[in-house]
């Protein structure tokens, strides 16, 4: 050791300009470490200036709605939002105007992002953004150009405003560059046409997006596409689309948050005829009469939680609701009829009255807990009442599992339907909802080519997934005879789901809100499972060539009304609906002359066009393109809102400093009134002991549980990050680190 140390000391005196080198060296690396870490210090000091601020619960004043961000104990501020829905009523239309004033409480410049519900007939053509004195009007674009003309304008320091469509009874809303202390007010228009049925007519307000249980594999419907480009045998395949992950915000949780997002609603009711009942089912109402056929309506007791959907019902003057109506509108050279047709539904000795092979399918998901699990039991308690010895039917509950009650369906006997009732009566939420495995299954015909029965499934569920096409081509694929019926629970249900499945099953669809309306709204529904009141409907319009949606007419069912939209070319003859009832011909004919002035039937006519593009699509009728260039033509010309175009407003004035962070900020949502926060959210950390105890609870005389091979976690979106900037100061410190250590061990070599 002594030698090796002698043999550098040597070395030294040997190289007497050595140490200037060295020295010069160290002098380098002090450089470099000092560039690094004033480099660094400028990027953190960029971070605290202008991205999100990071505050804690002690930061800020009572009554501030905090997220929670990805720091441990950091928050951010929540924009905050209020609704104004306003309603004009004009005999078979609606048009809504939706006016959503976004605050931004914070001291940082922010992004809003909102998700907000709309009636799934909704046809959205207007948008409006109010800027201090200006409005905006917005543009209709393909979907991808209005979203690079959002993003330019927010990175221009410009404010923006995006209207998407992520379902066609869901969108978002996207605001840039709210300001400090900022209020932006956005005004959506929406015309949707007046549904008719039993007698009663109604609409209904969507308030809240209910969170949707994601499938992180495509469920058993999903099917590719086979193209053959030439002659040689060898073709593409195209998969099937995924169903896109609906956007999330975050969900408060009821018993530690009190309710946001508070809505007003105004109603200018012109029904066309002389009103009896006016009623809101949910919510109560003041009710102003404005002569014998007009009402305004408002709610009692001011803005209320978007929590649940709104519903309002009225009807005509006892024995005078009509069974007819005929209404017309000229756009330029155009001209569009809406027609409502309500056919006789007095029963004849001839009647179909088969016996029903009927399956019923009940979601049992922790999406069901609270008051919806109470409302889906009792449902199908009242339904599997109805049934008589001559039927047949069978039980099959899900959630992310499934257990088939039977096997099969088994005749309606005492013993069998006291089996069954007692079975759901102990059915409980939770888990996953994984729809499609379970509709397959009741779409099974083990009795297939029977005509001694009508074969009939009726699925009760809440709707909360966000993989609808998978299931849409389950029913599309694997119908067979059979007819899907749809009842919607809860108060905030998917409607789209239930509307496109029922259309699709050939069926009907039923909503049941509370308790309350079960043996009402059942009863009806079990009038419909009985038998069609119309079938093989055929239209005609004796003055020429019309187009006429929905392309594909259903079979109407007790108290349902027909709703025909047509673009012609003549407003002359009459248009003629035919059909049979009891197996027998009856027509109509409702003479054009007789049509009144309507308003928005243009846009009704072009938004069930698109779904019927939709629709065709779904049975393989048509391929993707195809569609996809039918909707795109629609909207476009229509300047409608649809999964291929958006609206867009830009305020050309930048607002923004140049430099300043913009950060995003999610309008946080309620959960929907009567869900349980537990069951929903409490999936994830479900333990396999948990699991399993539920399921030798839902095990019935040693038949096994279904398992669905899906994930079950809900996942919701993180709000943005400086993930970039901390991996550039990362890196940054980290060589810093490296030069330190360098520099020290030159300094160790130097002494």
């Amino acid at each position: 050791m002594n030698q090796a140390v002698a043999g550098r000391q040597t070395g030294r005196r040997r190289h007497p300009h050595s140490g200037i080198g060295r020295r010069a060296m160290g002098a380098l690396a002090e450089r470099f470490l000092m560039v690094v870490l004033i480099l660094a210090t400028f990027l953190l000091f960029v971070v605290g200036a202008y991205a999100s601020p990071r505050v804690t619960v002690d930061d800020v004043k009572a009554g501030s709605l905090l997220l929670r961000t990805e720091d441990p104990g950091s928050y951010v501020e929540a924009v905050r939002t209020a609704t104004d829905v306003q309603l004009g009523v004009s005999g078979p239309t609606i048009r809504a105007t939706v006016t959503q004033m976004f605050h931004n409480p914070g001291k940082s410049w922010v992004e809003g992002i909102y998700v907000f519900p709309l009636p799934d007939g909704a046809a959205v053509d207007t948008m409006k953004m109010v800027v201090g004195q200006r409005v905006v009007v917005a543009d209709i674009k393909e979907k991808q150009q209005a979203k690079l003309v959002y993003e330019r304008a927010k990175a221009e320091g410009k404010k923006a405003a995006l209207v998407e469509q992520q379902r066609p009874n869901m969108f978002m809303n996207s605001i840039a560059n709210i300001g400090p202390g900022d209020t932006v007010v956005i005004q959506i228009e929406y015309q949707e046409p007046v549904r008719q049925a039993d007698n009663t007519f109604s609409l209904r307000v969507p308030l809240v997006v209910a969170p949707r249980f994601s499938p992180s594999t495509v469920g058993a419907g999903s099917a590719e596409t086979v193209t053959f480009q030439d002659k040689s045998g060898w073709g593409a395949v195209t998969p099937a689309p995924a169903s896109g992950q609906v956007p999330q915000a975050p969900v408060l949780d009821p018993r530690e948050n009190a309710p946001v997002n508070p809505v007003q609603i105004r109603i200018d009711l012109d029904a066309g005829f002389a009103l009896g009942e006016v009623k809101s089912t949910f919510h109560p109402i003041k009710i102003t009469e404005k002569g014998p056929r007009a009402r305004h309506i408002e709610l009692a007791s001011g803005p209320v939680p978007s929590d649940r959907d709104f519903e309002l019902t009225w009807q005509a003057q006892p024995s005078q609701t009509p069974s007819v109506g005929l209404f017309r509108e000229k756009v330029g050279s155009d001209d569009y009829l809406i027609a409502y047709v309500t056919p006789p539904t007095a029963r004849s000795a001839q009647a179909d009255q088969r016996p029903r092979d009927v399956t019923f399918v009940i979601d049992n998901s922790g999406s069901m807990g609270g008051t919806s699990i109470e409302q889906a039991r009792a449902s199908l308690a009242y339904a599997l009442g109805r049934l008589t010895p001559s039927d047949r039917f069978n039980v099959i509950r899900f959630d992310d599992t499934f257990t088939n009650l039977f096997g099969g369906t088994l005749p309606a006997t005492p013993e069998n339907v006291a089996r069954a009732q007692d079975y759901v009566s102990r059915l409980q939420a939770d888990g996953g909802t994984m729809m499609v495995a379970p509709m397959l299954e009741a779409l099974k015909d083990s009795h297939e080519g029977e005509k001694g029965f009508l074969r009939q499934v009726v699925f009760i569920t809440d709707g909360g997934i966000d993989n609808e096409q998978d299931l849409f081509d389950t029913i599309a694929s694997h119908r067979g005879r059979s007819r899907v019926f749809m009842v919607g629970i809860g108060s905030a249900p998917n409607s789209y789901l239930m509307t496109r499945a029922a259309e699709l099953g050939g069926g009907a669809f039923m909503q049941i809100g509370s308790v309350d309306q079960v043996q009402e709204r059942m009863k009806q529904l079990v009038d419909k499972l009985e038998s069609p009141a119309m079938t093989n409907i055929d239209i005609a319009f004796s003055g020429g060539a019309a187009d006429v949606t929905p392309r594909i007419l259903p079979d109407l069912y007790h108290g349902e009304t027909l709703v025909l939209a047509a673009k012609v070319k003549h407003l002359t003859g009459s248009v003629e609906v035919r059909g049979l009832i009891d197996s027998k011909g009856w027509s109509i004919a409702l003479p054009v002359a007789g049509a009144a002035e309507g308003a928005g039937i243009s846009k009704l006519w072009a938004r069930r066009k698109i779904d019927d593009a939709e629709v065709a699509q779904t049975l393989r009728q048509i391929g993707r393109e195809e569609a996809d260039k039918r909707i795109l033509a629609l909207a476009l010309d229509h300047h409608l809102v649809t999964r291929l175009t958006s609206l867009v407003a830009v305020d050309k004035t930048p607002i923004r400093p140049r430099g300043v962070h913009l950060s995003r900020s999610d309008v946080p949502l309620n959960l929907p009134a009567g869900w349980d926060f537990d069951k929903v959210f409490g999936i994830k950390g479900e333990a396999a002991a948990d699991r399993e105890q539920r399921q030798a609870l839902l095990d019935l005389d040693g038949r096994k549980v279904q398992t669905i091979d899906a994930s079950r976690a809900i996942s919701l979106p993180q709000t943005a990050t400086d993930a970039e900037l901390r991996l550039i100061i990362g890196g940054l410190l980290l060589a810093g680190g490296l030069a330190f250590g360098f520099l020290t061990r030159r300094r160790r070599a130097l002494a």
